[in-house]
């Protein structure tokens, strides 16, 4: 457990290199003990001059986030009992696809937990001018992800993507995993192997996701975002890994239903979680669900990112809470931000969550990670050292401005290629497009 504190100190090191130096926080000053009211009462009734606020929180989940989100947002209420904050827990489609249509329309949330920080930035309250000790939160999150937000909230978790793999096959093929700096076409083959060793339906698969395809691309050698900042898909190395999934799927070695069915899964957790897949390329937050539908079926671990000409590289990203301009209690909204990032709110997040915390102090204090199983604690450890690996564009990706017209497009496009729809020049050709006209849109 030590080392997996250590490991962390080393990711909130990395991750607040560009941040300002925390501001002391000021002395508490002491208050007397009411007179008629015992010291440990919590107020329950709102204050007669106060008037009732009620909080709008969309909230997507993975795992548990929802779960341990929720007592949280109790804390706070019996702390703040004219505030009444409302969790509503929707689908990420709902995020990704109505969210923004609600906040346009003037009907959205007071607060919610995106992905897409490009897609919302103009639509975020600005906290540094209201919180409380708006130092404190700029000297404990990264700056480029701050301003990505537009300094209107949080990354509540940081997330690395990577390669699951079933050790059990692996030992029962009697077949050594491979090591740090072994390729994809090396792993292609001997998830193959112990798959026909084993007699299990699948060997490889990677989630449906132009997220989770970018950082194999990169390995390989591929420059997604360019020397101008913008987006280049015909790259050696983005052809390479696409003709790499093609060949999966050619063989039989991955689950079509992924990427080919007609209402696709995305994700190839799933199939890795019943053990008729070898190897899952997914990312750091499959890590609680893992660990909880599995149990004890089998034993599995995370490997590092296989290597290439791009070097061994997975991609940064995470989720975050915002707040948005259009919320009509700006003032409330701050307050809750301010409660969420307090160290030991956002590590109890972190700790139920199972989740690499993006928050210096907490990070460099150490996570107590809910779990005694030595499996997760050996996940946790092996996506932290990934974090030092993580090339520039690999770190810049998830907070792209324009990240959202690569994410929306690639994946369909990539589809069209693997069912033989589009040739590989034609694929390419098409995505392109499809990203300089949502970036032109964008821009109007």
């Amino acid at each position: 457990m030590k080392k997996v504190f250590a490991l962390f100190l080393l990711v909130a090191v990395l991750l607040s290199a560009c941040a300002p130096a925390a501001t002391p926080a000021p002395l508490a000053t002491e208050v007397p003990a009411p007179t008629t009211v015992p010291a440990t009462a919590v107020p329950t009734e709102v204050p007669p001059t106060m008037v009732p606020v009620e909080l709008r929180f969309t909230y997507y989940a993975d795992g548990v986030e929802a779960d341990v989100m929720q007592p949280l947002l109790d804390k706070f209420m019996a702390e703040n009992p004219g505030i009444t904050v409302v969790l509503d827990v929707v689908p990420y489609k709902t995020i990704d696809e109505q969210l923004p249509v609600q906040l346009e329309s003037g009907a959205g949330p007071d607060l919610a937990r995106i992905t897409n920080f490009g897609a919302y930035k103009t639509k975020l309250l600005d906290l540094r001018p209201i919180l409380a000790d708006s130092a404190y939160y700029e000297a404990n999150f990264p700056a480029p992800i701050l301003e990505a937000l537009n300094y209107g909230g949080f990354p509540d978790t940081l997330t690395v993507t990577g390669p699951y793999v079933n050790k059990t096959l692996f030992d029962q093929a009697s077949i050594a995993l491979p090591g740090e700096g072994a390729t994809w076409q090396e792993w292609t083959e001997a998830t193959d192997k112990v798959a026909k060793a084993t007699g299990v339906q699948y060997a490889i698969a990677i989630d449906r996701t132009g997220h989770r395809f970018a950082g194999p691309a990169m390995s390989m050698g591929a420059t997604l975002i360019n020397a101008e900042n913008g987006f280049t898909v015909d790259t050696p190395g983005f052809r390479a890994f696409a003709e790499i999934v093609k060949g999966w799927h050619d063989q039989g070695l991955t689950p079509k239903e992924v990427w080919l069915g007609a209402e696709p899964v995305n994700s190839c957790i799933a199939a890795f979680k019943s053990g008729q897949l070898v190897m899952c390329m997914s990312g750091s937050w499959q890590i609680n669900g893992v660990a909880k539908d599995v149990g004890d079926a089998f034993d599995w671990v995370v490997v590092p990112n296989p290597s290439g000409e791009g070097g061994s590289t997975g991609i940064a990203g995470g989720s975050a809470v915002v707040a948005f301009a259009s919320s009509k209690h700006p003032a409330e909204v701050a307050k809750l931000m301010e409660f969420l990032i307090k160290a030991e709110n956002y590590s109890a997040f972190s700790a139920g969550t199972l989740a690499l915390p993006a928050h210096k102090e907490v990070a460099a204090q150490g996570v107590e990670f809910k779990t005694d199983n030595p499996l997760v604690l050996a996940a946790l450890a092996a996506y932290t050292k990934e974090v030092s690996k993580l090339t520039d564009q690999a770190v810049s990706l998830n907070v792209h401005p324009y990240a959202f017209a690569y994410y929306r497009n690639s994946a369909n496009r990539i589809a069209q290629y693997l069912t033989g729809e589009l040739t590989l020049d034609e694929m390419l050709v098409n995505l392109q497009q499809d990203i300089d006209k949502a970036i032109a849109e964008a821009q109007k």
